[in-house]
């Protein structure tokens, strides 16, 4: 299968045209012709089945099959919080790997202890758009900019349950075990320092859960891509 991001497409479309770098991978490097069946979406839900009626490098023309709305949807809303690692490489797997498992907003935080405070959004946007697409998903993660501890807690006030994951001596809770299949979570991943003990006495007097991932200690990318696939397994059916 043959799949497109097409961001400015509309379901009441019955043509679309290519921009000029899809256009160009369509037709140098797949060397898709006149009469080819793909598929787009829209980072939005939207899936879509067109063929291919003019096979131009830098604009591929397009008539719309079918549309399809909210294709595969995700039975849950999930919004990790993650302190930026210091080799971007590995946020950037993380990106990568929890637009496959399934996650709806991802916003870099920013700590007391984190090693990075600035990153280039766009760069994380490119690599969840690669991972829509190789996956076949419709639906492309939100990533937000980097945002303070402190503001983030703010921001999410009263959206689900949220969950805290730090490496101190307290009583914790199971992801599996506080939240019900379908219902909306934001999950705190800190830095490779952990959270600092004001951090985490500010999430938990906005009832925030103090959340076990297991006995080991994990690295900020691992603890978020846990935290995504414990959420991705509760909601299997």
């Amino acid at each position: 299968m043959h799949l497109f991001y097409t961001p400015l497409i509309q379901p009441e479309m019955d043509a679309f045209l290519l921009d000029e770098g899809e256009s160009k991978h369509a037709v140098r490097v797949l060397r898709l012709a006149v009469g080819t069946e793909v598929s787009l979406v829209d980072g939005r839900g939207g899936f879509y089945a067109a063929v291919i009626q003019d096979a131009h490098p830098k604009r591929v023309v397009l008539q719309i099959l079918s549309y399809q709305e909210n294709h595969q949807p995700l039975p849950y809303q999930l919004h990790i919080g993650v302190a930026p690692t210091k080799n971007m490489d590995r946020l950037e797997w993380f990106v990568e790997k929890a637009t496959e498992i399934g996650v709806t907003s991802i916003t870099p935080l920013i700590c007391e202890r984190s090693e990075r405070r600035t990153l280039k959004v766009e760069r994380l946007e490119k690599v969840a758009i690669a991972a829509m697409k190789q996956s076949l998903k419709a639906q492309l993660p939100i990533i937000h900019p980097p945002t303070s501890f402190p503001v983030f807690l703010d921001q999410v006030k009263g959206a689900g349950q949220g969950f805290i994951a730090h490496c101190e001596e307290r009583e914790k809770v199971y992801i599996n075990t506080a939240l019900a299949p379908g219902e909306t979570a934001t999950v705190l991943i800190g830095p490779e320092g952990d959270f600092s003990p004001d951090e985490i006495a500010m999430a938990l007097a906005q009832n925030f859960s103090a959340v076990s991932l297991g006995a080991s200690r994990l690295r900020t990318e691992t603890a978020a891509i846990a935290a995504c696939l414990e959420i991705a397994l509760l909601n299997r059916k």
